[in-house]
């Protein structure tokens, strides 16, 4: 079994309010959610404005596959125009 995750840290430069990043937020994981069958939490900064950070993982019995997934949702992550990507750390168990 590997677990794959990858820490997300985000900034939300158009957000003006805590309302406006949760909506760009929750936009975002659902739209991981939905398309790779990742789990997605917001994991720190849940009280700031513009900067949040994100965990992704995936469960499966194949490295690769798991990278490929993993890849796939940074990717999808950083084509978000509403969000500045600040840094991203992946680590396996």
């Amino acid at each position: 079994m590997i677990i794959g995750m990858i820490e997300v840290q985000m900034h939300f430069p158009s957000a003006g309010s805590l309302k406006a990043k949760r909506q760009l937020l929750k936009s975002l994981k659902d739209r991981v959610r939905n398309k790779f069958n990742v789990s997605v939490a917001e994991i720190d900064g849940q009280d700031l404005w513009q900067r949040g950070t994100l965990g992704i993982a995936i469960i499966a019995t194949d490295k690769a596959f798991a990278n490929s997934v993993l890849s796939k949702v940074s990717d999808l992550v950083n084509t978000q125009p509403e969000i500045v990507i600040t840094d991203i750390r992946m680590e396996w168990l």
